[in-house]
């Protein structure tokens, strides 16, 4: 079994291996998976952030972070803020709010969310 997995770690590309660690992460917290999110309904989630950027919704300043769990992507949109502390590209975050869709996208407006690790 130990050399199987050896065998998988060293054949298999680096992004997938990045993939399959985040997703047994998202697994062990306990995440909702992002694939499995249905519109308006609550949701605990999380994963590792990809992405940030500001972008003006409605006349203000709104902080658009994408986030991924391994399997699938979702957006977490702060209005009214530019920035938040520590909320880089690589850091681990749970997010719980009420998931909205955006094109193939779960959304989440002002969520609650925790910093991981």
């Amino acid at each position: 079994m130990a050399f199987r997995r050896a065998v998988h770690r060293l054949t298999t590309p680096v992004d997938q291996l990045d993939r399959e660690d985040l997703a047994e992460f998202c697994r062990a917290q306990g995440f909702a998976p992002i694939a499995e999110i249905r519109p308006r309904t609550r949701a605990a989630t999380g994963g590792e952030v990809r992405s940030t950027r500001v972008v003006p919704r409605a006349g203000a300043p709104a902080l658009e972070v994408t986030f991924s769990d391994g399997n699938g992507s979702a957006i977490a949109v702060f209005l009214g803020r530019r920035a938040i502390a520590g909320m880089t590209p690589g850091r681990k975050l749970a997010v719980a709010g009420t998931a909205a869709l955006d094109g193939r996208m779960p959304l989440f407006y002002n969520p609650d969310y925790t910093f991981l690790e």
